[in-house]
């Protein structure tokens, strides 16, 4: 079995770098379009799963754009440089998480003692059942390539990826039980749902964890 040459492997990382400036490109794209409706949409219906899920999309856009940061400074730099940018990276964005989780907590609180429901989004469903797939296949095409990579930022900026397929589903759920019963409190609770996603995936990203990439 033939070894490859010290250029070979650089050439080698060299691609597999540029094959994820790809994907997280694609990923700012649809990060930036999913944050824009989810809010905008949640903000107008009033409801809290949505506005939350945008946020949640507004922070793995920031990921996404870190992450861009990250792969930039190994090209100038190298990989150890570039790993000790991830972890700090990392730290950030599960913070960010748990600040969130924290907000979704205190707000479906609020809705509920106050028995504040929300309206029925179309653009809401819309944008979430799109994002299902959409971050399913970026998550899974990341996960290839952070492996290759030996990134524990890109694995968990996967990981983001699936957690936000998980939250679509959520959402969907909860918007399609809105629809047809029109409850008061099927928002808040939907909400309170989504914030063990966002503990897990803040839990992650802090500890930099090789984790649940492949079980999902």
């Amino acid at each position: 079995m033939s070894v490859a040459s010290p250029l070979e492997a650089t050439d080698h990382r060299t691609a597999l770098i540029r094959r994820a400036f790809r994907l997280e490109y694609i990923t700012l794209a649809w990060m930036t379009v999913e944050a824009v409706v989810a809010i905008g949409s949640g903000v107008a219906a009033g409801s809290l799963a949505l506005t939350a899920f945008g946020i949640d999309s507004l922070i793995e856009l920031v990921s996404a754009a870190v992450l861009v940061w990250r792969l930039n400074v190994e090209l100038r730099h190298g990989q150890a440089f570039a790993e000790a940018a991830e972890r700090t990276a990392s730290r950030i964005g599960g913070a960010l998480l748990f600040a969130l989780a924290a907000y979704v907590v205190a707000s479906a609180g609020w809705k509920l003692w106050m028995r504040q429901g929300a309206e029925f989004s179309l653009p809401g469903l819309i944008i979430t059942v799109l994002a299902v797939p959409v971050m399913y296949f970026l998550s899974r095409r990341k996960l290839q390539v952070a492996d290759a990579l030996g990134s524990r930022a890109m694995r968990a900026d996967a990981v983001e990826s699936i957690t936000c397929s998980w939250l679509a589903l959520v959402v969907v759920a909860a918007l399609l039980v809105q629809l047809v019963t029109d409850a008061w409190w099927v928002d808040p609770l939907a909400s309170l749902g989504i914030v063990w996603f966002l503990i897990r995936e803040g839990r992650e990203a802090w500890q930099g964890q090789e984790c649940c990439g492949h079980s999902k």
